[in-house]
C-alpha cells in the first residue's frame, strides 16, 4: 500500500504533505491514520519547532473519502483513527501548525484548516462546507470551525454549502492571509521566520495559553495567567531573551541559518 502522505523535516520544520492527488487528498482511513502518526512524530522530535500542513495536486483536501471514510477499519485490521482524534491532536499540538492552503479545501479539509494555528492561502483557492449538499452536516469539524467562524458566518456557510475563496476566508476568520498563488512560497517563509524569532518554549506555552484561558471565568483566568506570567519571567529562556534585548543582539535560539 502506497503512503497517502509525505513527511519531511528540514530547517526546524516538519512538512506534512497530503499526497493522494488522484482523489484530491480525500480523507481516507489510511490518510487520517498517517496524518495522526506524523503529527505525533513532529511533536516528539526535538529538532522540530514548526509543523506545516499542505497538499499535492489541485486540492489541500476535498473532504471525506466516501469509499473509505475516516474511522473505518483498514485492510489487515489496522486500528482506524477517527477524524476527531486528528483534529484534537492538531488543536492540542504543542508546536504551532501552519496550514499552507494551495488547493481546494472542502468539508473535512476545512476542519484541518481550522484546527491549524496559522493559515496562509492562495487567493484562488475554493473553500466550501459542502456537507449539506450530500445530505449530511459538518458535525465533527464544527468543533474547530465554530471558534474561528462564529455563529454569524457559520449559519450561512454551513446551511448553504456556498463556495468562497481566499480573501473571503480571511474575512470569515478561517485564514489569516490570502496572497496570489506565486507569492505563496514567500508568504510561508515570512510566517516561518516570525515563529523562529520567538523562544521555543514561549511558543509552546503560548499555544497552551490560547487553549486554556478561554475555558476559564475572568476571575480564574487572571489568577492562572498571573501565575503563568511569573513562571515564564523566571525561565532561562526569558533571561536569555531579555539579556539579548539589552545587549542589542539576537537571542541564542535565532541562528544564522534562519
Amino acid at each position: 500500500m502506497e503512503n497517502a502522505t509525505l513527511f519531511e523535516v528540514k530547517n526546524d520544520c516538519a512538512w506534512i504533505t497530503l499526497n493522494r492527488p488522484e482523489n484530491r487528498n480525500a480523507l481516507s482511513a489510511q490518510l487520517v491514520n498517517e496524518l495522526y502518526d506524523h503529527l505525533a512524530s513532529a511533536n516528539e522530535n526535538n529538532e522540530v519547532r514548526i509543523i506545516i500542513l499542505t497538499g499535492n495536486g489541485s486540492a489541500l483536501c476535498a473532504g471525506a473519502d466516501l469509499k473509505s471514510p475516516p474511522g473505518q477499519s483498514i485492510d489487515g485490521g489496522e486500528k482506524a483513527i477517527p477524524l476527531s482524534d486528528v483534529l484534537m491532536a492538531m488543536w492540542n499540538s504543542e508546536k504551532p501548525i501552519i496550514a499552507l492552503v494551495n488547493g481546494a479545501a472542502f468539508g473535512g479539509g476545512l476542519g484541518l484548516v481550522a484546527a491549524s494555528d496559522i493559515v496562509i492561502t492562495a487567493d484562488d483557492v475554493p473553500f466550501s462546507f459542502s456537507e449539506v449538499r450530500l445530505g449530511v452536516i459538518p458535525a465533527v469539524i464544527s468543533v474547530v470551525c465554530l471558534p474561528k467562524l462564529g455563529n454569524h458566518h457559520a449559519m450561512r456557510l454551513f446551511l448553504t454549502g456556498k463556495k468562497f475563496k481566499g480573501q473571503k476566508a480571511v474575512e470569515y476568520g478561517i485564514a489569516h492571509r490570502s496572497v496570489p498563488r506565486d507569492e505563496l512560497p514567500g508568504a510561508i517563509e515570512t510566517e516561518i521566520e516570525a515563529l523562529k524569532s520567538a523562544g521555543p518554549n514561549a511558543l509552546i506555552e503560548c499555544k497552551k495559553l490560547l487553549r486554556r484561558i478561554p475555558q476559564l471565568s475572568m476571575e480564574d483566568g487572571f489568577k492562572e495567567a498571573t501565575s503563568w506570567s511569573v513562571r515564564m519571567f523566571k525561565s532561562d529562556e526569558a533571561k536569555e531573551g531579555m539579556t539579548a534585548f539589552r545587549e542589542k543582539r539576537k537571542p541564542s535560539w535565532i541562528t544564522d541559518q534562519q
